[in-house]
């Protein structure tokens, strides 16, 4: 079994312990009121646009998800670098699991917010220029592929709204056992549609095709779905929604010979276990290694 395979399979028990952390981290994480901005890269800043919308719905302020390249910053002139952000946010949280990533750490080194780090390695350099983290070395992983560290951050953050992720849990074991709904040797494109929260887990569930697999896949809000993508649909292709299904979207899909796939009985974490372990199949039918992802390591450090 790939490393990425074993790590699939640990987070049901994962996202009860982060939840469990969750009180404890309390005081790193934000507060009510507080002006947030969640930043990561990649698979951290999907989970970060997840959080970022179920901050705002369950009225804990207003909260901005940014891939650590485009957090606003002022550019100063010639090679001199940047300044200090130029939005008065109360408190910068990062998400990164190997705590190098270097789009991570400039945003970090110049905040002028308090700032929040939640990290999977804790001997790096992100843990000594944030002044609150929020450690999950339990929750690391081996493969370059993330899955775990990603979904235990997000169980952690969702606990610390006031969600109960006992019965999200209890998905995440039913979506390691069920059947998957599309045969990886008989399918030749997936796009993954979302809303909310759930269009993080869209955008995630994509990525780990590409990575895993380096297969085509596409991810939009399910609701925009429909202003153009929606032309690339057929059959031998499929839509993969997370979450809440806007009106008529499952008849129009199927209209065009594509295959609808949807999981309401699951919670959107858990179905988005069953999309890491169709990756990870997709991978094994291609006979590639799931666990080095073509062209990717584990953290992008820039000179």
């Amino acid at each position: 079994m790939s490393y990425v395979a074993e790590e699939i399979v640990s987070q049901p028990d994962l996202w009860l312990r982060a939840a469990d952390a969750a009180a404890d981290a309390a005081a790193a994480l934000p507060r009510p009121g507080e002006r947030v901005a969640v930043v990561g890269c990649g698979t951290s800043w999907f989970m970060a646009m997840a959080y970022a919308n179920l901050r705002e719905a369950a009225g804990q302020g207003e909260t901005d998800a940014f891939a650590g390249s485009e957090f606003p910053v002022t550019r100063l002139p010639g090679n001199q670098g940047q300044s200090p952000m130029n939005r008065p946010y109360d408190r910068i949280v990062a998400i990164t699991r190997s705590g190098t990533t270097t789009e991570v750490l400039d945003i970090l080194k110049t905040a002028g917010a308090r700032s929040t780090v939640l990290v999977g390695d804790v001997d790096t350099p992100a843990v000594t220029l944030a002044r609150d983290v929020v450690a999950l070395p339990w929750a690391d992983e081996r493969s370059v592929v993330q899955t775990r560290f990603a979904t235990s951050a997000l169980a952690l953050l969702r606990a610390s709204l006031g969600e109960d992720l006992t019965a999200a849990a209890a998905d995440a074991r039913r979506a390691l056992e069920l059947p998957l709904p599309l045969d990886p040797a008989a399918i030749e494109q997936v796009t993954f549609v979302g809303r909310g929260w759930t269009n993080g887990l869209a955008q995630e569930a994509a990525l780990k095709c590409r990575e895993a697999a380096t297969f085509w896949t596409e991810a939009y809000p399910a609701m925009d779905f429909r202003h153009g993508p929606i032309s690339i649909s057929a059959t031998g292709r499929a839509v993969w929604a997370f979450g809440e299904v806007p009106a008529g979207l499952r008849g129009d899909v199927e209209a065009t010979g594509a295959t609808f796939v949807h999981a309401p009985a699951l919670d959107p974490m858990a179905h988005l276990v069953t999309a890491q372990r169709f990756a990870v199949a997709l991978a094994e039918h291609k006979g590639l290694d799931p666990d080095a992802p073509r062209h990717l390591t584990r953290s992008v450090i820039l000179p």
